[in-house]
């Protein structure tokens, strides 16, 4: 699931704090990178598990409205098509998604403020009174009405971020790319596969987790000579007066350029801009880029950078 652009956002984090702390243990930083991705894959179940969760409180109010002093014949006979989707009976009993609910002893109990904020959004939502209103019914259906729930309520919504914040500082900038993995998510279940559908591992193979940690050690290893480069090609200014967040990022991918020859150069230069542009100046990614660009056509003149 944790692809490479969540992965060198977590390098990025993981790096910056590191160099704040006085860059005391490489260990225990590293130790620190690796908890921070699986709390982004924490996050990740958490996420598939507040559909089911949103689908309960759906309910009990179905249930409680049959108990009203005077109920009319909607509470009593209501639509139930909601609340029996299909999709979200087989997300429940997902045994992965509750060998996670077990072992990390998460569940959305103490939030139902938040839970009925999302219901009601989602019942208000054209998407849901269209569902409700068709007279065709099957899977295939269930489960695309929630990628579109997902994608259009629970999809960049400030309420819930906020929810998400205070329960973890590790899930400020996690969300949105863990969006696109339970979206994915969605679209992978099979009915076929009942309780047994496999969700998206925390790493996508070995090498993505090889990729993390020989990222993150070359990157402080060897961080005089990415300095010596960046100081180099930046001689119109004092290293030291560089922005702190923008030095590091370029030490990141210099990192990346010189140690992973089949990731193409364009790629890294692409990624750190991005990621420049998230966490430094509304400059740094001009500055970053040209000053990358500079340091990579001196080491190919230097015959030291062999790569496109």
């Amino acid at each position: 699931m944790i692809n490479r652009v969540l992965i060198r956002l977590k390098i990025v984090q993981i790096i910056y704090a590191y160099y704040q702390n006085g860059g005391k243990s490489l260990d225990t930083a590293e130790k620190e990178l690796f908890f921070s991705i699986s709390k982004a894959y924490d996050l990740y179940n958490y996420l598939l598990l507040l559909m089911v969760e949103i689908t309960r409180y759906a309910n009990k109010r179905l249930e409680a409205s049959k108990h009203k002093l005077a109920p009319d014949q909607k509470d009593l006979s209501p639509n139930t098509k909601f609340v029996d989707n299909r999709f979200i009976a087989q997300l429940e009993v997902n045994k992965q998604l509750n060998e996670f609910v077990n072992s990390q002893k998460k569940t959305w109990e103490n939030e139902t403020e938040c839970i009925k904020y999302l219901c009601e959004e989602i019942m208000n939502s054209d998407t849901y009174k269209e569902y409700m209103k068709s007279e065709t019914s099957s899977y295939e259906e269930d489960r695309e009405l929630w990628r579109k729930l997902y994608k259009t309520i629970i999809f960049n919504n400030s309420h819930l971020d906020e929810v998400l914040e205070d329960l973890s500082l590790y899930w400020n900038d996690d969300k949105e790319i863990v969006d696109t993995f339970v979206l994915k998510t969605i679209k992978r279940f099979d009915p076929k596969n009942e309780e047994k559908q496999v969700l998206l591992p925390e790493f996508k193979d070995e090498e993505d987790k090889e990729f993390t940690r020989r990222l993150f050690r070359r990157t402080i290893l060897n961080a005089d000579y990415y300095r010596h480069l960046i100081s180099e090609n930046t001689r119109n200014w004092d290293i030291n007066r560089v922005a702190l967040m923008d030095v590091i990022i370029m030490q990141i991918a210099l990192a990346e350029i010189l140690s992973f020859p089949n990731i193409p150069i364009s790629v890294s230069l692409n990624e750190y801009v991005e990621i420049a542009k998230l966490y430094s100046t509304p400059k740094s990614g001009g500055f970053i880029n040209g000053t990358l660009d500079g340091i990579v056509n001196v080491l190919k003149k230097e015959n030291k950078l062999t790569k496109k």
